[in-house]
């Protein structure tokens, strides 16, 4: 018997024939576990629809596929806050040094004879201590004073203090004390050490021994260093 096809039925019997011919492609690709979500062919590429779709089998997990599926979006980690440091407390500011002034006292009867103001032996000896007790200080200032006691007039005791104090201020520089830093002057009999009625009477060796604190010079040393 014979049959024959019409048209619509020839185009339709090439249709299915395309169809399973897909299908058996489909069937015979190799597939491994991780492509199981996606059809592949033999050579290993996605099976497509006619609008580029890949096919999808219906099995396996849902396993990512480059070529079909858009790249997966990565969750953005937040970063661990940066802890700023902590900034250091600012230095202290250096504290200025504070000048010190120093008194020394030196007794006139180790200085000088009395009733005068060349010195004796022992006088520049008690300056060569005092020289070497501040040639590592190096003072802002030195102040010389000189005094006497109340025997005499004022006018003759004022004289011979000041002559006494310049003995001191040149006897000084001598040892190396900057001169422009040394100053004396005269104070005559004003300031007594010894309290009034304290040593009473004229001029004798009682009262002049009595008086002896009077007679003296007085060293004022301003320095932002102190002797040890």
């Amino acid at each position: 018997m014979t049959y024959t096809f019409s048209k619509k039925q020839m185009v339709l019997a090439v249709s299915c024939a395309l169809a399973l011919g897909v299908l058996s492609n489909v069937a015979q690709a190799d597939t491994s576990p991780a492509d199981t979500l996606y059809a592949a062919d033999q050579a290993g590429s996605a099976v497509r629809s006619g609008t580029g779709l890949c096919w999808h089998t219906g099995t396996g997990p849902a396993v990512y596929k480059a070529e079909c599926d858009p790249a997966p979006v990565v969750a953005a980690v937040e970063p661990a806050p940066v802890k700023m440091a902590e900034a250091a407390a600012p230095a202290p500011a250096p504290v200025a040094p504070v000048p010190v002034i120093e008194k020394v006292k030196l007794d006139a009867d180790t200085l000088f004879t009395f009733d005068k103001a060349v010195l004796r032996p022992e006088g520049k000896s008690a300056l060569n201590d005092f020289a070497d007790k501040y040639k590592d200080i190096k003072p802002e200032m030195i102040m010389v004073v000189g005094y006497t006691d109340r025997l005499g007039s004022d006018a003759y005791n004022q004289r011979l203090s000041e002559q006494r104090a310049s003995a001191v201020k040149s006897y000084l520089i001598a040892k190396n004390i900057d001169p422009s830093r040394i100053n004396s002057e005269g104070k005559g009999e004003k300031d007594p050490v010894t309290k009034d009625g304290e040593c009473k009477g004229g001029k004798s060796a009682k009262v002049i021994a009595c008086l002896q604190p009077d007679r003296r010079v007085e060293v004022d040393v301003t320095s932002t260093q102190t002797v040890k």
